[in-house]
């Protein structure tokens, strides 16, 4: 059966914008960036690293030749060194002796015992000629702190520069507060609205938004507002994400795209500092257009969940968005669109008019859809004469545009792997049902009881299928695992289903039991490979009493709770004698279903055993193989033996070398080449 779940993310062409031209003349190229400049810290450091490098030069310019007292008395008294060039300081002595062109520095320490007797005697052998100048305190300072100090700042400008690395290069706690939008423009998406299809509502609805911001006075003249917000909701997918792209790419106002999970951080406040900062610079660039993706993240209902209290960063930024939309200062010429699959968890205050005036579904592609969303994509791809992309649009009931994306892309894999020129129709029935339910496992090898298990058992589900009319008609049937199935029944649906009618659902449970009776009256057993069977018909009937109210018992009542996903509790409105009676409900519509099923299946049990034995036979039956067995009638198409011989046979004339006829300068003396 054809799952009903759809799941995606849509693939849009890859388009790049055109490259060439001087850098200086191109709008697209961003502007440089100026570079931050030193700062006070540059400065002092270069600062204390010339001091530290005067003073290390000037001392030992000055730090001179030690002496000793008797040895610059006798210099003295010879002459050599005048009276006047001695200086007396605090810790030495220096005496300066000029020789011609050069200049020696005589110097005598000092020390506190013996500094007073020395120094009264250096000023007697001076005649008190001799200058007295204490020495400063600061050059020994320094000399003694400045080391530490070029340490202590080396380090902590090393690691400001890892901060600032981390935080985005505007230093940690000044950049946690900016938004980190990006802004993207038509050359940068490379999207248009002629690369979305499918979803043409969603379309005129954007339409209108960009007409308004290239001509408002349009509107304004008859007093119209322009819309302040436009959700769009729709499953995983469907497009919205690339309806946004296309909405960048077609207007002519800056866009700017941000994803809810970027406001949240592990700093408090930060998410509101972004919002405030994101809608400041919108609001200077007005008109423009602010994309919220994935605004659930943090637009959820507040005071929801299991918050007991405290500051609520996620509560925090949607206040913060709440204001900005529409507050005292409303953000004018500021239109914010924002992307969800989980609408019902938003808070009230989030989608009220006002704020998101509109809400835009983006659904599930129809057949006509999904006939222009596969027509799109396969413009990228090479196509033979006998693909057929309506009847694949045809055959893929409740796909998203992302599966129908992923079907042409596997498809052109799988030919490219086979060598061929293009893709066929059967890469394409191929790629389908590898989307949907997993590759193919053709190597498996399975015994001889539990090939015939699993034929018997796809068998039922098939002649049900074919039997019931109210039934979804049978595509195939396959005995060839494919993902977690040991084999598989598919159905094509007519037409789209907008919703499920008590018919189709009676009949789609009986074609769900039909594995497990067909394989326990075969086999004498049953066994685990009914459990996904199971699992769907008890949901189906699940379904039908509390959501759709087709119980006679129950009535036209709902009894399944809402599904906020807000707590682990279930939500459950009903007393424990309702949920024993929901219980008996499940199981009677269960059982007839089953019992049903059984009858049907002993009725046509030679139908049965003929659709098992091809499906032993061949592997894999088309619906209208199934039609002629059921009928009474043979196939004649090769078997999985006879292609496999086939296929043996093609490999070995081709490895086999080609058998060239000897060349004529090859022949032996005297004879003669051959005519032929």
């Amino acid at each position: 059966m054809i799952d009903t779940d759809a799941f995606m993310a849509e693939t849009p062409p890859n388009r790049r914008p055109p490259q060439g031209g001087p850098p200086g003349n191109d709008p697209r190229r961003p502007s440089p960036v100026p570079q931050p400049s030193r700062g006070l810290f540059g400065i002092v450091m270069i600062l204390l690293f010339s001091l530290g490098l005067f003073m290390l030069f000037n001392t030992s310019s000055v730090r001179g030749r030690e002496t000793t007292l008797e040895q610059l008395q006798t210099k003295i008294e010879n002459g050599q060194i005048r009276p006047e060039m001695v200086t007396i300081g605090d810790v030495r002595i220096e005496a300066r002796e000029e020789s011609g062109t050069s200049a020696i520095v005589w110097v005598v320490p000092l020390n506190s015992a013996s500094s007073k007797a020395v120094v009264e005697h250096v000023l007697e052998i001076t005649k008190n000629k001799a200058k007295i100048e204490p020495t400063s305190v600061w050059p020994s300072l320094i000399a003694a702190t400045l080391p530490v100090i070029l340490v202590i700042l080396i380090i902590y400008f090393l690691i400001s520069r890892s901060i600032k690395g981390s935080a985005g290069g505007g230093g940690m706690l000044g950049n946690f507060g900016k938004s980190r939008h990006r802004t993207l423009t038509k050359e940068m998406t490379g999207i248009t609205f002629n690369d979305v299809a499918g979803i043409d509502e969603a379309k005129d609805e954007v339409t209108e938004i960009i007409e308004f911001l290239k001509n408002p006075k349009k509107f304004t003249k008859l007093g119209g507002r322009i819309p302040r917000g436009v959700l769009l909701i729709g499953e995983p997918g469907c497009g919205k994400t690339l309806l946004a792209k296309a909405i960048a790419g077609e207007a002519d106002v800056p866009f700017f795209s941000i994803s809810g999970s970027d406001f949240v951080e592990m700093f408090v406040g930060v998410g509101a500092s972004r919002v405030r900062d994101l809608f400041k610079q919108a609001k200077d660039s007005a008109p423009c257009i602010i994309f919220l993706d994935e605004i659930d993240a943090v637009g959820r209902r507040r005071g929801g969940g299991f918050n007991q209290g405290g500051h609520d960063e996620r509560e925090q930024t949607l206040n913060a968005i709440l204001v900005e939309m529409d507050g005292f200062t409303p953000s004018d010429g500021v239109i914010v669109i924002a992307a969800t699959n989980r609408s019902d968890v938003l808070d009230p205050a989030l989608i009220r008019p006002g704020r998101f005036d509109r809400q835009v579904t983006v659904p599930l592609p129809d057949v006509k859809g999904r006939l222009e969303i596969l027509k799109v994509h396969s413009k990228k791809v090479k196509l033979g004469p006998d693909v057929d992309l309506e009847k694949v649009a045809r055959g893929t009931p409740m796909f998203s545009g992302a599966d129908l994306a992923a079907i042409i892309n596997e498809a052109a894999i799988s030919a490219t792997m086979h060598n061929k020129d293009f893709i066929e129709h059967e890469d394409l029935e191929e790629a389908r049902d590898k989307v949907k339910f997993g590759r193919a496992k053709k190597s498996r090898v399975r015994e001889k009881e539990e090939n015939k298990l699993v034929a018997f058992h796809e068998a039922g589900h098939a002649v049900l299928q074919a039997l019931l009319k109210d039934a979804d008609p049978l595509h195939k049937v396959t005995i060839i695992a494919r993902g977690a199935a040991g084999g598989a029944t598919f159905s094509l649906p007519e037409k789209d289903r907008m919703g499920y009618s008590l018919k189709w659902l009676n009949a789609t449970m009986r074609v769900l039991c039909g594995g497990r009776i067909a394989e326990e009256k075969a086999m004498g057993d049953v066994s685990s490979g009914a459990s996904m069977d199971i699992s769907q018909t008890t949901n189906i009937a699940r379904m039908m009493i509390l959501e759709w109210g087709m119980s006679e018992k129950l009535g036209f009542v709902r009894y399944s709770g809402t599904d906020t996903r807000e707590s682990f509790v279930p939500d459950k409105d009903y007393s424990d004698d309702t949920a024993r009676l929901i219980d008996e409900e499940v199981k009677r519509i269960v059982g007839e279903a089953y019992a049903d099923a059984k009858r049907m299946l002993e009725a046509n049990w030679e139908k049965v055993e003929a659709v098992a034995s091809a499906l032993l036979k061949y592997e894999t039956l088309s619906g209208e193989d199934v039609e002629k067995l059921m009928g009474g009638h043979t196939l004649s198409k090769p078997t999985v033996a006879d292609l496999l011989k086939a296929e043996a046979a093609r490999k070995a004339d081709a490895e086999r070398p080609a058998i060239a006829p000897p060349a004529a300068n090859d022949l032996p003396p005297g004879a003669m080449p051959s005519p032929a």
